[in-house]
Formats: C-alpha cells, structure tokens, sequence
C-alpha cells in the first residue's frame, strides 16, 4: 500500500492546530476508505513559546497517526521542513502551512497528479485573502524573478501546498529563506511539475510570520540560486577570491584613481562599480558558504514525541 506523510511546520498555532487536524484527518480517512492510502500526520514544533505542544500531545495520545517533531529552537520553515522531510517515512510526502490558510481537500487533487506520473505537484494560490501591497505584489514579483532565474515556470513558489514523490525533497538540506525556491532547488524539470489552483483561506487565528522583508531576503538568496543549481562547492571558492580581489581593487584603487585625468563623476562611478561588484561577490560567497555548511551540518535538531 502506498503511504502518505504529510508534514506540516508550525510555531506558535495553538488555536489552529485543532482546527487545521480534524479537516487533515477527514481527507486522510477517505483516501485510505476510498483509494487505499495509508498516512501519517507530522507535524513540527518550531520553538513555540505558546501551547502548541501541549495541544499537540493531546491529539498524538489519541491518534497513533500522528508524529510530533520536536525543534530544540525556532530555526524557520526551511529547516521545519527538512526535518519533516527527512522524517517522512511515505512514497508521497505532501506540505502545508498549519494556520489554516491551505484547505485540506487539495490533498487529493495533488495526489491524483503524482498519479498521473509527475513528481512534483504544487498549488498556486487564487482568491488570495491578503493585503495586495504588502503580501500578495511583493509574492509575484519575486515569483516572477524566481522563475525567470531557475527556469521553472512555477507560478506561485511560495504556496505550501505540495506534494512529491519521497526521493524529490529528501535531496537537499534547506538553509534558512531557501524554502522559497521549493521545487526548483530540488533540481526537478518543467515537465516534471504540475500546478493546480488552490483556493487561499484567511488565517485562522494568530498572526502571520510574514513581511515584506521577506521580499527583500527572497532577492538576496535569489542571486546565489544559479549557482547552487549547478555546483555550490566550486562556485563557493569562485566568489570567494573573486570577492577578494574586487575588493583589494576597490581598496587599492583609492590613493592612484585621482592621478588619473577623470572627471569626478567617472571617479565615483569606477568606486561605486567596484563597491558593487564586491558587495554582489560577498554576498553571493556567503550564501554558498551557507549551503554547503548545511549540506554537511544540517539545519535541524530535533526530538521525537512519541
């Protein structure tokens, strides 16, 4: 029989977590009554400082089905889904937020798609019940540039309604923010990815973790994706001493650049150009330096409750 694990990171969502648990276990029970799914329900405690623990003690002492994943601190959704991933015991692992805001009946749509022989299957969010300025714009400009970067002609990346094949998200442990470039780190092709539309949901209770910072943290890791995506350990040692050298340049060129017979305004703009060019070394340098130390590290620590 094929299993389901479905995984799910949640910190602080005490009030929703019930909520969001008996719509899971209603898709879950018809799967298994109607198309002979087996499943397990992991879910991940991120650090909550509130009763999200003790309430999801409570489901697991009368559910066997569920597993809970205890983080020994916050360290973010990448890492709660590395955990969950690399926990997941099914054929299909399938994802989603905990606050309610992804609806449960999409399940079985994702794993039709898995059926019909893709391997990776994502939602994309319609109806989205957000502020536009803040939340929804910001998401599609940087899935615009997510795609136009990767490749992939993935709509809505940061929809964490998913379902994949288990050997797909098993690859690649995920440093903090790089969740967001799920399934293109994963180094799936177009061919091999479905969307399907999935209708948004207020959040339940709380409030969300999000904000438009992360817009900006979405175009500081997307300059390092190219070259994750094709070899992070050289590319790591590349901009290291590239970084070096622009910067020694830049640097160096301060006492000499006004020998030269150039206007002001060519002097600043040759600083400035090599400022940039050092600035876009590093910051690419230490995002690869990142990865790679998670590929070798890991980026969780947790225990489970049994």
């Amino acid at each position: 029989m094929v299993k389901i694990s479905l995984v799910i990171p949640v910190h602080n969502e005490e009030k929703n977590i019930p909520i969001v648990y008996k719509e899971i276990k209603e898709v879950l029970e018809e799967l298994y009554q109607t198309r002979g799914y087996t499943y397990e329900i992991i879910f991940i405690n991120d650090g909550s400082d509130d009763n999200t623990l003790k309430v999801l003690k409570d489901l697991k002492s009368v559910d066997p089905f569920l597993r809970i994943l205890n983080m020994d601190r916050n360290r973010g959704q990448a890492a709660g889904l590395t955990a969950g991933f690399y926990h997941a015991k099914g054929d299909i692992i399938v994802t989603m937020d905990g606050d309610g805001q992804n609806d449960p009946k999409y399940i079985k749509y994702l794993i039709k798609k898995l059926e019909e022989g893709y391997k990776v299957v994502t939602g994309y969010r319609v109806k989205r019940k957000e502020p536009f300025f803040t939340r929804v714009l910001p998401s599609r400009v940087a899935n615009w540039l997510i795609s136009l970067v990767t490749g992939l002609k993935v709509r809505d990346n940061g929809c964490s309604l998913k379902a994949y094949l288990s050997f797909i998200p098993k690859k690649v442990q995920l440093p903090h923010g790089f969740h967001r470039f799920i399934p293109a780190i994963f180094g799936v092709k177009n061919e091999e990815v479905c969307e399907i539309p999935v209708v948004d949901r207020p959040r339940l209770y709380g409030k969300t973790h999000y904000n438009l910072k992360r817009t900006f943290e979405v175009i500081r890791e997307l300059l390092t994706i190219p070259f994750i995506l094709k070899n992070p350990v050289k590319f790591e040692k590349i901009f290291k001493y590239f970084f070096i050298l622009i910067f020694a340049t830049f640097l160096g060129s301060l006492p000499f650049i006004y020998l030269f017979k150039l206007s002001f305004l060519e002097k600043v703009a040759i600083e400035t150009l090599l400022l940039v060019f050092s600035a876009f070394s590093y910051i690419v340098w230490k995002n690869l330096k990142r990865f790679n130390q998670a590929q070798i590290k890991g980026v969780f620590k947790v225990e489970e409750i049994f």
